[in-house]
C-alpha cells in the first residue's frame, strides 16, 4: 500500500490561487489512483503540516515550493522532526520548471525572472540558477533586491522594445497579479497550469520511496 504524499504548500489569500493549488493536488492524485493526497501549508492557510503530520504514520511529505529555503529547512523540518516521514527536494530547481517557463515566453528583446524575494542564500542561488539558465535580469516582487517594475523600467531605458516576464511562482495571488502592472508586454502563467509539474510531484514522491525502500534492506 502506498504511502501518503503530503504536498506541503505556501498558501495563499488569493481564491484563485486556493483553487489553482487544490487543482494540482487533484491532478497528481489522478495520475496515481489508490494514492491518497493530502495538501497543507506553511502559512497562510490551513491546515498546516505540523498538524497533517502527526496524524499520519506512512507518508512522504512534498514540498510544493521552488527552493530549498526557510520553509523547507525550517517549518517543514520542525513538522517532521522525531517522525521517520521523509521530506523530498522542493520542486525547484528543476529543468521541468525552466522548460515551462522557456515554453510560455514569447519572443521579446529581454527577459525578466520574477521571483519571490528572500534573504535565504539557498533560495537566492536557486533563483540565479534559472534566471542564468534563461539568460534573464532578476527581479523581486517582495523582500530586498531589485523590484520587477524597476527592472522592467530600467530594460526601456537601455532600449528593450518587447519586454516580457517569466513568473517564478506556482500559483495565483497578491504577487503574481502585480506582475500585471510592472510594465512588461507578457507576463507566464502560473507555473502550477503545467501538467508536467503534477508529474515532477509524484517524480519527487517516487524518489523518496526508492531511498527509503533501499535504506531499509540495508
Amino acid at each position: 500500500m502506498n504511502p501518503t504524499l503530503i504536498a506541503v504548500a505556501h498558501g495563499t489569500r488569493s481564491a484563485a490561487g486556493r483553487r489553482q493549488l487544490q487543482d494540482l493536488a487533484a491532478a497528481v492524485a489522478r495520475r496515481r489512483p489508490g494514492l491518497d493526497v493530502r495538501l497543507c501549508y506553511v502559512d497562510v492557510q490551513e491546515p498546516k503540516v505540523a498538524d497533517v503530520v502527526p496524524t499520519l504514520g506512512d507518508a512522504v511529505v512534498v514540498p510544493l515550493l521552488l527552493s530549498a529555503g526557510y520553509h523547507v529547512r525550517v517549518d517543514i523540518a520542525e513538522a517532521v522532526a522525531g517522525t521517520d516521514i521523509p521530506v523530498t527536494g522542493p520542486l525547484g530547481p528543476d529543468p521541468v520548471l525552466l522548460e515551462s517557463l522557456t515554453r510560455t515566453l514569447p519572443a521579446a528583446d529581454a527577459v525578466v525572472l520574477a521571483a519571490a524575494g528572500s534573504s535565504d542564500p539557498a533560495w537566492r542561488a536557486d533563483v540565479e540558477e534559472v534566471a542564468g539558465r534563461l539568460n534573464a535580469r532578476i527581479g523581486y516582487v517582495s523582500g530586498s533586491g531589485p523590484r520587477v517594475p524597476d527592472v522592467v523600467a530600467q530594460l526601456r531605458r537601455q532600449g528593450a522594445r518587447k519586454i516580457a516576464i517569466g513568473a517564478y511562482l506556482l500559483a495565483e495571488g497578491l504577487f503574481y497579479r502585480s506582475l500585471h502592472t510592472a510594465g512588461a508586454d507578457h507576463v507566464t502563467p502560473p507555473l502550477c497550469h503545467d501538467p508536467a509539474v503534477a508529474d515532477l510531484v509524484l517524480r519527487r514522491f517516487d524518489s523518496a520511496r526508492l531511498l527509503t525502500t533501499a535504506t531499509a534492506a540495508m
